[in-house]
């Protein structure tokens, strides 16, 4: 007989906590290692006995505990499996909670069924992501490989700036136009314009506010 994998419940509501474990509990392959309201206890539960998988919720102590609590515990116990089961389902909280290396997001209201059948894919090595949290984790991953790539191919490119671009940049980011540009570096209109023209060949944009936004999204504006 394979050996139980041991299932800790961290959820604050009783009513809800105590069904959840009888539901893990209906199936022979796991038992229940614990049972806590908080973040924090199913921290210290971790620390002290060993766990296999986590049921965690997110909104317990405060609204972020169950996120904050899978950090710590994951830093300390890599091993250990956590599997989000919560209210919340904006894309923004299951991108911050996913990003916690959770293996599992459910959604409150999920038959007892299919939070087993979920459990027993954790348990099994199985990756059985919902479709629609796949896809919100599939686009984010996306984004931040082509932020990757995009921030490799910006620091490139500020190698190759001049002196004299490098401090238009900070001009612009600065909000300044370009005449004042002009009067600030005390030449003519057209010499800017000129400069200005290499600037948005060498980026590859049409216009300086792409240049401002593209810096400011890769968060790079201290370079210059």
């Amino acid at each position: 007989m394979c050996k139980q994998s041991a299932v800790l419940i961290a959820e604050d509501m009783e009513i809800l906590r105590e069904h959840y474990a009888a539901v893990v509990s209906s199936d022979p392959s796991f038992t229940i290692a614990a049972k806590v309201s908080s973040g924090a206890e199913a921290t210290a539960i971790c620390d002290a006995i060993p766990v296999d998988i986590i049921l965690m919720d997110i909104e317990m102590e405060d609204a972020t505990a169950g996120i904050r609590a899978t950090e710590t515990i994951l830093s300390r116990h890599p091993q250990v499996k956590v599997v989000y089961l919560t209210a919340h389902e904006t894309e923004q909280t299951i991108i911050t909670s996913m990003a916690t290396g959770a293996v599992d997001y459910l959604v409150k209201g999920c038959t007892d069924a299919h939070m087993l059948e979920h459990l027993r894919g954790v348990r099994n090595g199985a990756q059985n992501l919902d479709a629609k949290i796949q896809g919100i984790v599939m686009r984010e991953y996306k984004r931040l490989h082509k932020s990757e790539q995009g921030l490799v191919w910006f620091i490139t490119k500020t190698g190759t700036l001049t002196p004299t671009e490098r401090e238009l940049v900070r001009y612009l980011l600065d909000g300044y136009k370009v005449k004042q540009i002009a009067e600030e570096r005390h030449v003519e209109v057209v010499t800017i314009k000129t400069q200005i023209h290499s600037l948005l060949v060498k980026f590859q944009c049409k216009r300086t506010t792409e240049v401002v936004r593209l810096i400011e999204q890769l968060g790079l504006a201290d370079l210059f």
